[in-house]
């Protein structure tokens, strides 16, 4: 991961709550792929836990740390609820299974391969068709800084409206990627797309980060939905308040650290994950 010097001088005022919290290092490529791929399995536990998947739709990435035009991902037809270490594939960004015995989902080979190789920096990439982010996703709008939470995504997240079937060309791939380097006041650029009639997709310099802004997200989906049937006038957070905030909560490294304890959470109750 980046310096996070810059994420933690903005939380200012949090120093000793977080002493000693900081992304790890390693001492050996095998060390980090080993941590990368445990974070995945976590991902995939962390969504099926919440029922956010549909069927077999939905795939979750992370960039191998050594082959960096190579990414890790999950084999098609394996519940997101039984994913374990061993069962993910390793596929380079021509298409090759390069370790696994197992065939991987088309989409999520022509929209993470060419997320992965449009942005060096995003290690990490989210994607399912889940309960609240899918019908959100055909109201074609971003989400609303209605809460302190919501604006973890302020002038960070893009509608991608060029909805054409299931995704199996890499074209299409392409647009997507594109639409996450839409140009953003945010230095740490975009971090979710709403893909129209379609869902989210989230990325993240760590896959940690991608997985805790897709759960965030389809939560503040979730609310949008609800304040909408209340039917009610509601109030919308102003600019500096909102992009204040994002400054603080939506931080790469807020992300990352919001993770830690899910991920905790659910290697404790199914430790079969980092088999």
């Amino acid at each position: 991961m980046t310096d996070t010097t810059e994420d933690l001088e903005a939380l200012a005022g949090f120093e000793d709550a977080l002493r000693g919290m900081v992304p790890p290092t390693f001492d050996t490529i095998e060390a980090e792929r080993r941590h990368r791929k445990e974070r995945l399995a976590a991902g995939f536990r962390l969504l099926a836990k919440r029922a956010l998947t549909t069927g077999p739709a939905g795939h979750i990435t992370v960039r191998d740390p050594e082959l960096t035009d190579h990414f890790w991902v999950n084999p098609f037809v394996v519940p997101f609820s039984r994913m374990t270490v061993s069962d993910l594939i390793l596929v380079n960004h021509a298409g090759d299974i390069v370790e696994g015995d197992r065939t991987i989902n088309a989409a999520a080979f022509a929209i993470h391969s060419r997320i992965h190789s449009a942005h060096p920096t995003l290690n990490g990439a989210c994607h399912s068709h889940s309960t609240y982010g899918r019908p959100f996703s055909a109201t074609s709008r971003l989400i609303e800084m209605t809460s302190q939470d919501a604006c973890s995504f302020y002038e960070s997240q893009v509608l991608f409206t060029d909805f054409s079937g299931v995704v199996l060309a890499e074209e299409e791939g392409d647009r997507i990627a594109e639409a996450l380097a839409t140009p953003t006041p945010c230095r740490e650029g975009n971090k979710l797309a709403i893909l129209e009639n379609h869902g989210l997709l989230t990325v993240g310099e760590t896959v940690d980060e991608a997985v805790f802004w897709f759960l965030l997200g389809e939560k503040m989906c979730h609310d949008q939905l609800l304040l909408d049937a209340t039917n009610k006038p509601y109030r919308v957070i102003d600019h500096d308040v909102a992009a204040a905030t994002r400054d603080v909560v939506g931080l790469r490294f807020a992300g990352w650290l919001s993770f830690q304890t899910l991920y905790d959470e659910i290697v404790h109750e199914q430790p079969d994950l980092l088999d």
